[in-house]
């Protein structure tokens, strides 16, 4: 499983995405995250590929690539549920 976080860093929600970012590294040493940058070819390429329309967005990918479970906009999940469904 694969832990994806997509979102503009410049923009209003930016220091609240930093900020969950850090504390699921802290806290989830052993489940790596991808912080991608929705203003880069690859941010905005995962994007369209999952169809995500509304940032911030986290993705928990299975290995295939395949979506197991994703929240978009301002209200972000809690640590431990995402950390649940990476660990599914």
């Amino acid at each position: 499983m694969k832990v994806v976080v997509l979102y503009r860093p410049s923009s209003d929600h930016g220091r609240i995405v930093d900020e969950f970012i850090e504390n699921f590294r802290s806290r989830v040493s052993d489940q790596r995250i991808e912080v991608l940058n929705i203003d880069t070819r690859e941010g905005n390429g995962t994007a369209t590929l999952y169809d995500i329309v509304q940032y911030p967005a986290v993705l928990v990918l299975r290995s295939d690539g395949a979506i197991q479970k994703s929240w978009q906009g301002l209200e972000l999940p809690l640590i431990d549920e995402v950390q649940s469904y990476a660990r599914s």
